[in-house]
């Protein structure tokens, strides 16, 4: 049979024992370690932790703000100081987390006791060994750092990007801006994520305001004079247009004969818009002046092609001929 006795004596003896080797660690130097600086560690990582995660919603809650004033206000575009503004945002948000972050390196540094002098000598060593590849970041830094105080560009703003090494411009609305990356959506859906380091150009569709350009090819038989009045009525009529008026600065201008081909005669419309609108302007004028010239009937190019009438080679005709004449025709 168990002594069940002989078991509860036991328990006091060893609980003691186990509180002991407790009171052993904590007094011992692994346990003060903890209590005096492992601890200190672990509050500063879940401070800097709480302060980026606070940081972001902060910086989340301005831009929905700024973007709440845009969708209640009766205008169709953003301002340049709003888009302004969401840029700067998102680059404080940037800094401050990696200044929180720079700021507890150097404190846990502090409490684990080593010298920041002693770590200059292999500082410099590291620096010289990644120079060639961190001199691409600071690149990135430096470009964000001016495209933002010189406002080259916002959230919002309709960009055609050259990149370095790429034929073909990055074209899209940014959707983003950081000091080392851009990143823009393009009119697929596609998300370009372009280092600002490597922007040799920037094309930016959308600032102040914008310019929808209109090239109206006419037969050559046209009557200029004509093609210029249905145009011009054209101009009056787009300022009444309800699409139209909200998106136009000032009434379409008729520049005139633009170029001259074979057949052709090309002429120009432009008219100032709210930026970033001068697609869907130019797409409304296209419609109207298409209409216009097939009320007045006016031609199209294509449809006043001349007709070419084939020639037929002599020797083509006499063979024909000597086809027709029977063998009793010869006599």
């Amino acid at each position: 049979m168990i002594n069940f006795s002989l078991i509860a004596a036991s328990q006091p003896e060893s609980f003691g024992w186990w509180a002991q080797q407790w009171h052993d660690f904590w007094r011992g130097s692994i346990g003060a370690w903890i209590i005096t600086r492992g601890l200190r560690i672990v509050m500063l990582v879940i401070a800097a932790m709480l302060i980026a995660r606070f940081v972001g919603w902060l910086t989340h809650r301005i831009t929905a703000r700024i973007d709440e004033r845009f969708q209640e206000s009766d205008a169709l575009v953003r301002s340049e100081t709003t888009k302004h503004r969401q840029a700067v945002a998102s680059v404080i948000s940037w800094v401050s987390i990696a200044l929180v972050s720079v700021v507890v390196l150097v404190d846990v540094i502090e409490i684990l006791g080593i010298p920041i002098g002693s770590l200059v000598a292999p500082a410099a060593v590291l620096g010289a060994a990644l120079g060639f590849g961190a001199q691409r970041i600071v690149q990135d830094l430096l470009a964000g750092f001016f495209i933002i105080t010189e406002k080259q560009y916002g959230f919002g703003d309709l960009v055609s990007l050259t990149v370095s090494g790429i034929n073909t411009p990055a074209e899209g609305t940014v959707e983003d801006v950081t000091l080392r990356v851009t990143k823009l959506r393009s009119s697929d859906g596609e998300v370009y994520t372009i280092p600002n380091g490597q922007i040799a150009k920037t094309v930016n569709l959308s600032k102040d305001w914008a310019r929808a350009v209109v090239d109206i090819p006419v037969p050559t038989t046209a009557d200029l004079g004509k093609v210029n009045e249905v145009l011009g009525r054209v101009c009056e009529r787009a300022m009444a247009d309800h699409q139209l008026r909200t998106l136009l600065l000032d009434k379409p201008q008729l520049m005139g004969v633009e170029s001259i081909e074979l057949d052709t005669v090309n002429l120009r419309m432009v008219a100032r818009t709210l930026p970033g609108k001068q697609f869907e302007v130019g797409r409304r004028l296209r419609v109207m002046v298409v209409s216009a010239l097939g009320r007045a009937g006016i031609e199209s190019p294509h449809d006043s092609e001349p007709e070419v009438e084939a020639m037929v080679h002599p020797a083509t005709v006499a063979g024909a001929e000597d086809k027709t004449q029977g063998p009793g025709d010869e006599h």
